[in-house]
């Protein structure tokens, strides 16, 4: 029997939880919040990212950069951007759940998509991190917190949508512990403390 089509669009707040339904493995409690924000219940969540995985595996699928613009609408901006011998073009789209936010996708030219987070949006007010204390989950993206304590080395993720960075900050005593981020979607989610880093005291 062939597998029957939803008779509704895939929409961006069905997008929205897809976003959702991979932090709900670090951070339940605020998906939850999040989930009552928007009045849906654990079935969409659980739906909408069914839904989304099938379009992905779809035999016949759709270019990255086509598919987004079918769930998220014309792209609010778009900007040819080069990444050292490759030129993409960033698509950003809002996302209401983090009005500061934006989802970006940086699409190759023949429509593939080389990376899709979230991002700060611009003119939106970015956080300045000096502390682990600053680290809260949901707070900072991945470039935030790479250029706050920089040096910072990626990390493979552990997901295809995660992201890992290594680094060094003071704790609130001032002490220097060496950090690992854990981002999914570009936003930071938890960081696991591994010990005192050599050298002096911040």
């Amino acid at each position: 029997m062939p597998e029957r089509r939803p008779t509704t669009p895939f929409t961006p707040l069905d997008f929205q939880l897809v976003l959702l339904r991979r932090m709900a493995d670090h951070q339940p409690d605020l998906v939850e919040d999040a989930r009552h924000t928007l009045g849906v219940s654990i079935a969409d969540m659980r739906e909408a990212n069914r839904r989304w995985q099938a379009m992905l595996r779809a035999p016949r699928q759709r270019s990255a950069a086509s598919r987004y613009r079918s769930v998220l609408g014309t792209p609010e901006s778009a900007q040819e951007r080069r990444i050292g011998d490759l030129v993409c073009e960033a698509l950003r789209w809002p996302v209401p759940l983090w009005p500061t936010l934006r989802f970006e996708v940086l699409v190759t030219g023949n429509g593939a998509a080389w990376n899709e987070w979230l991002v700060r949006a611009p003119g939106a007010a970015a956080p300045e991190p000096t502390t682990l204390d600053d680290l809260a989950p949901w707070s900072c993206t991945v470039d935030e917190v790479a250029r706050a304590f920089a040096p910072a080395r990626p990390l493979e993720g552990t997901a295809p949508t995660r992201w890992g960075l290594a680094f060094t900050a003071p704790d609130a005593s001032g002490v220097r512990q060496r950090c690992a981020a854990e981002f999914t979607w570009g936003l930071l989610q938890r960081v696991a403390v591994r010990g005192p880093a050599p050298g002096p005291a911040a």
